[in-house]
């Protein structure tokens, strides 16, 4: 895993806030889906996890988005500002939603018709050359 650096950390304190995650999700992700959800009542996730091998692992931030009307979709926003292109990134991402869906079953916090939630991932990239790595 790589070193984090005082860009990264001003990153990572920069969308630690809720405003913040709001104001990234309704300026960079113009999808009608967004629309339902209330991004005015976001809520912090956990974002550290344990396998069932007791390995630690942990995404940077995961919020939860309440649906206006009842529900709730969980935005996993990996903020890995990483200056270089990471090649399994996709799969990393699958691993944390992954993670997420286990801590949520753990929790006993499923939908109330019993239901995982559907978890929306966004990378957030800052390298100075274009994202060549797979994306699915």
């Amino acid at each position: 895993m790589a070193r984090m650096t005082d860009h990264d950390s001003f990153y990572h304190r920069l969308f630690n806030h809720a405003g913040m995650v709001a104001r990234l999700l309704r300026e960079f992700v113009p999808e009608p889906w967004l629309d339902d959800f209330d991004l005015d009542n976001i809520t912090r996730e956990t974002d550290k996890f344990h396998t069932d091998y007791d390995e630690r692992r942990h995404s940077d931030t995961a919020w939860r988005i309440p649906k206006r009307g009842g529900g709730a979709v969980y935005v996993l926003v990996l903020l890995e500002f990483q200056s270089t292109i990471d090649r399994w990134m996709a799969l990393r991402v699958l691993v944390y939603v992954g993670l997420l869906w286990q801590h949520l079953i753990d929790q006993k916090r499923l939908l109330p018709d019993g239901r995982l939630p559907p978890i929306r991932p966004i990378v957030l990239y800052n390298g100075n050359t274009p994202w060549t790595a797979p994306e699915r």
